[in-house]
């Protein structure tokens, strides 16, 4: 099955033809550039996306074609394929696949920007944003000080006005194509996508960039963590879903304690002075075998476990556990696990009730 690319598009457009050879080029932007000079206009065949950093106009193969025809973005898809003379069968309405080719080519499926990128865009959001005083005495309350609070970044999620928040961060310069969390909705205009009120927790590597954002959201008993994501969204374009990133609390040490959460690894380091690092969830060590490679090129010489008790009892994490050690054992890591008194499920409430005690 053949799918639309950008390459095809461009010659039926009034924009120059790409540089031999070039993946990516600059054209004249119809929105800000007055003279033939400017060229503001990024055009990215690989991805299949364009981006004007100077004022911010961006998006897919679709919207580019349809501004400069007059096509209704709904028609672009058979108009092309009947330009184009292709066989490409039309999506199926309601359907909950991930996405088919042609889905992923007009920005619902893009991978992940570099984590510069990512790191960049989160960290001047984080910077617009305010923690709540509710969320800051939840902080407080599990173990961490005001002063820890501050250096990790937890915000409030913003309820409202995540529009003029894109606005701003694309008027300063910062990509949002690639970054989860940030898409285009049914207006063309960049947004956040909206969860359930909760905290912002960064979720950093071992150079202190932010990977991505974890979501501890309010008054929920189930999926009380959930990633910010642009993943899935029908009416967005340049969407990109996050992916199960591990988190590092502290520098990296010969020995470093391995547990399930982000917040969780904060409140350990902050309590202990350990170096923590966290799986966002007991089954997703995806990214856990490269970060651990390059945590022992950094120091590492052995990891010790900490999942929380329960994975004695429940079969779901003692699966996990398992998952785990085979894969320490795969990758020949010393290991060992902590144990501690089960009527404290996580070792963050352990160490914390240990030390207000005494």
């Amino acid at each position: 099955m053949e799918t639309i690319q950008m390459k095809d598009v461009v010659p039926l457009l009034p924009l120059p033809p790409p540089p031999n050879g070039k993946s990516s080029y600059y054209a004249q932007c119809p929105h800000c550039d007055s003279s033939g000079k400017d060229k503001h206009l990024n055009i990215n065949l690989y991805k299949n996306v364009f981006r004007c950093p100077r004022c911010g106009w961006n998006g897919g193969i679709f919207d580019l074609y349809a501004y400069f025809t007059s096509t209704p973005r709904a028609k672009v898809r058979d108009e092309l394929v009947r330009i184009l003379k292709m066989d490409v069968p039309k999506p199926k309405i309601g359907s909950n696949a991930v996405g088919t080719q042609l889905d992923r080519l007009d920005g619902s499926g893009l991978q992940a920007a570099d984590i510069t990128i990512r790191h960049a865009a989160y960290n001047a959001l984080l910077n617009m944003l305010s923690l709540a005083p509710d969320h800051k005495s939840n902080l407080i309350n599990r173990g961490l000080s005001e002063q820890a609070i501050a250096k990790n970044g937890y915000k409030t999620t913003p309820m409202v006005g995540t529009r003029l928040i894109a606005k701003r961060l694309l008027e300063s310069g910062l990509q949002l194509e690639g970054v989860p969390g940030f898409y285009m909705d049914e207006d063309g205009s960049w947004t956040i996508t909206r969860q359930k009120r909760g905290i912002y927790i960064p979720v950093r590597d071992e150079k202190g960039f932010i990977q991505g954002l974890q979501i501890r959201r309010d008054n929920v008993s189930r999926r009380k963590y959930r990633w910010l994501s642009s993943s899935g969204l029908e009416s967005s374009a340049c969407g990109c879903g996050a992916e199960g990133w591990i988190h590092l609390a502290g520098p990296v040490r010969e020995k470093v304690i391995l547990i399930e959460g982000a917040l969780k690894a904060d409140i350990v380091h902050h309590l202990t002075g350990c170096t923590v690092i966290a799986l966002p969830g007991v089954n997703s060590i995806k990214h856990l075998g490269p970060a651990l490679q390059r945590l022992t090129e950094c120091g590492m010489d052995h990891l010790m476990t900490a999942f929380d008790m329960d994975f004695l009892k429940n079969p779901h994490v003692r699966n996990g556990y398992e998952e785990l050690v085979a894969l320490l054992r795969r990758l020949h890591v010393r290991y060992g696990t902590y144990l501690w008194y089960p009527g404290y499920n996580g070792l963050d409430d352990y160490v914390f009730a240990r030390m207000t005690d005494t």
